[in-house]
Parts: structure tokens; sequence; C-alpha cells
């Protein structure tokens, strides 16, 4: 397949060459789309959706927005808005309206996980943990097409002062030489393999070129051998970026490919299974991670099979993650209890093999929080907590405990067992936050683009 269609809120009607959908349902996508963004491809809508059953099926609503996934009034204001064809200035403004109470940027993104570089605030850089930084090259700021469920959401829909990017490779290797702790880079966006492969090199050689010795993994964060895995076997450049990924493990420099995989469907495809090989021969290793989402994948089952197929092809479960507070979060959100049942159910019916994936995870401000259990202890039931990764090293490894909450579906819904009057770590990170020594992330200014 070298035919490449992208269908977004912008042309909706050409949808209906493809599925039964009704002129309601085109209708809904298209008030949803105005908030939350749209964009799919051939390869799902041909390779991926079960049109006989799409209402159902996890790749429809995984790709289309679908209307529960706004509140009913701001559905149906919106609606009316928009059927009564109301100025684009009116529109906007109510829109803007809800995405404002959409969280855009969950666990302080825009806040405290910018760094700065003599001075100046670098725009496309996140710093939250020690050895790690997430970089967001501009030209990557966008997917193939677009999960419904989408953390990062904004970087879609038009919200510029919340926007990631940075153009700027010389900031980025001088970052890095100051900050000798950083072993991990994640290239992360959006997407960074819609970008071309020149442009991917651009980026990559100046790491490579650089000569940094602390540098051990290059990690690139991507949906495309879910999405698009033509990626890696007929676009025009597509051993070109074999040939990058390449040149990374020839370096020495372990490449690891941070592949997202919400669903078994999207592992079922010849594409897919040539396009893992291909990324495999080059030396890289590709690792797993999913959100746990209410009507795509909260099941079990589901889950095993999904790691099951990725360990056969060649892959590592990672992480399952539970769903951000940000975006669609009403629709797609599974409470804490029904996600440790659904990873321990999940993971006590595959093998060994299998159960290098961690979870349930929450990516919250003061680090990766999992879900090691629930019990009862001295008469109390508790959730066991404990970081996988902290903003303070010395955090990660100690288990602590949360009173029982069934409708918790987050850490901020939860307050410490035993009678503690807060966590362990709070008062350090608060401390953090009042004395602005948080890791800040890197948001470029135009005058530095340039450069």
């Amino acid at each position: 397949m070298k035919l490449y269609k992208a269908y977004t809120r912008r042309n909706i009607g050409k949808i209906e060459e493809l599925s039964a959908l009704s002129s309601q349902q085109l209708h809904e996508i298209k008030v949803v789309s105005h908030v939350l963004p749209f964009k799919t491809n051939n390869y799902v809508v041909e390779e991926l959706i079960d049109w006989n059953n799409f209402e159902n099926d996890p790749m429809f609503i995984l790709n289309f927005p679908q209307r529960d996934m706004l509140k009913e009034s701001h559905f149906n204001h919106l609606s009316e808005l928009i059927k009564n064809k109301a100025p684009k200035e009116e529109i906007d403004k109510y829109v803007h309206h809800i995405r404002l109470q959409l969280n855009p940027h969950p666990a302080g993104q825009m806040e405290h996980n910018v760094p700065s570089l003599n001075g100046k605030k670098l725009n496309g850089i996140q710093h939250k943990y020690r050895e790690t930084i997430l970089f967001f090259p501009s030209q990557g700021q966008t997917c193939h097409a677009y999960c419904t469920f989408c953390f990062r959401w904004p970087q879609f829909s038009g919200m510029d002062d919340m926007k990631f990017g940075m153009k700027q490779t010389k900031l980025l290797i001088n970052y890095l030489k100051q900050n000798k702790d950083i072993t991990d880079i994640l290239i992360t966006g959006g997407d960074p393999l819609v970008m071309k492969a020149s442009i991917l090199a651009h980026y990559i050689d100046a790491i490579i070129a650089a000569d940094l010795p602390q540098i051990k993994t290059i990690r690139i964060g991507t949906k495309s051998l879910s999405f698009w895995p033509y990626r890696f076997l007929t676009d025009p450049d597509s051993e070109e970026i074999l040939d990058i990924f390449k040149r990374v493990t020839d370096a020495g420099i372990h490449l690891a490919i941070m592949s997202h995989f919400n669903h078994p469907q999207e592992l079922n495809t010849d594409a897919v299974v040539k396009a893992v090989d291909k990324i495999k021969q080059t030396g890289a290793q590709i690792r797993t991670q999913s959100p746990l989402l209410h009507h795509i994948n909260d099941d079990p089952a589901i889950w095993s099979e999904m790691w099951r197929k990725q360990v056969n092809l060649g892959m590592i479960p990672y992480y399952m993650f539970i769903a951000r507070d940000t975006g669609a979060h009403s629709y797609f959100g599974v409470n804490l209890q029904n996600a440790f049942n659904i990873f321990q159910n999940a993971y006590q019916n595959v093998s060994g093999i299998c159960r290098t994936v961690r979870g349930p995870s929450m990516s919250s401000s003061p680090g990766k929080i999992q879900i090691t259990g629930v019990a009862s202890i001295k008469g109390e039931k508790v959730y066991v907590l404990n970081f996988i990764q902290g903003r303070v090293p010395e955090w990660v490894g100690q288990p602590f405990f949360a009173k029982y909450n069934p409708d918790a579906q987050w850490i901020d819904d939860l307050e410490p067992a035993f009678g503690e009057k807060e966590f362990f770590y709070e008062k350090e990170y608060q401390r953090l936050l009042k004395t602005e020594k948080l890791p800040e992330t890197v948001l470029i200014t135009e005058d530095l683009q340039s450069a």
C-alpha cells in the first residue's frame, strides 16, 4: 500500500465513501472534532477497523471522536452553534472554553518540566527525571493518525501557547553537555517518525557526532507501527529511516523504539509483522506501552493476548499506564481498583517472558507511581504504591500506602493511610515546587529557532 490519505475534520465528508456512517454520526464526529483533534488514514480505515460492527470496534473508537467524549451540555451547545452556522469567532471562543476545562497539560508538563539553558527556557525539551530528557523536534509534532485519548492533544488542536517544539539541535547538545547525569534521550511528539528521514537524520546524527559518552540510549516514541507500518516498508525514504536506526546501534548507542499498541487488532496485519522484523534487523529493540482505556482495552484477556503477540513478534512489553486526567478522560478513565484487577489478571495469565511489563502506573507530577497491590494491613484496606520513577531518585522503590478509595482514578484522589497527614514524598516535593528547583522543560522562542 503506497497510497496515503489523511482524513481530518476538514474533509470529514470523504469518510462517507468508506463506511456506513449516518449523517447524524458524521455530525457528531464533526462536533467533537472541533474540540479534540481528529485525523486518520486509509491504513487504519481499510485494515484495522471492522466496518461490520464499527460502533463497537476498538479501532473505530480509538480514531473517530465519539459524542460521549464531551459533556452533554458542551456537546449540545456546540452542536447548535455549528447547525446554526454561528460565526467562526463565536464557535472558536466556545471551543476554547471547553478545552480549558479538559486539563490541557496534566502532571505539570508546562510549569515544572521545562528546563533552561543560560537563563533561557528551552521550548521543546522536558527534563523531569535525572537520567532522561524528552526532546520534541518541531517537525514531529503531528502523527499519522490521532488517538482519541491522547494526553498531548493540545499539540494538534491549535492551542499554540501549549505546544512543545524545538528546531535547535545545538541547544539540545549544549544542554546535554551541561547535564552529564542524562543517559537517555526520548525523542517524542506527536510522532517523530512522521518526519522525513533527512530531518530525523539531522537530529540523530548531531547527537552521535557530539560524542557524548554519557548517552547510552536513544528512545523514539512512535505509533507508526500501529497506524502506518508502511513507514518502514514502502514510503519513499523507508530504507533511509532504517539506515538511521542502524547508525545509532553501530555507534554503540542502544536504540529503543517505544511503540504504542492499544489493542491486539493493531498487531494482526502482514504490514506490521514485516515492519517489526525490518526494525529488529537494525539492532534496535521495540518496547511496547499503552494506557488502560475504557471502551478500548479494559479487559484482562485483551492485555494478555496483546503481550503474548508482542513477545511472539520479538517486542518487549514495557508499561501499562493509567489514563491521564486530560481530554476525554471521563470517557476513557478506569478507577484504580479496576485497573489493578485488570493488570493482575492479565499478568497471571501470561508466562514469565511477558512479565517485563510494569503497571498499572500513573505518570503524575511527582513521578511514575505504580499500584502494586490492594491489601488489608492492621485492619485497614489500603492501596500499596511504589515509585517506578521519581523527580527525586531516592523516592524510587520506596513502598507507601494510601487509604482505599473505590472511586479513585488518580493519585490526587488518594489520602495517606494509617493516620498519616501526608505521603512520604510530599514535603520534599512541595519544597521543590516553592524553590523552583524542579527540572524545567525547554520551550524555545522564535529568535532562537532560526539558529
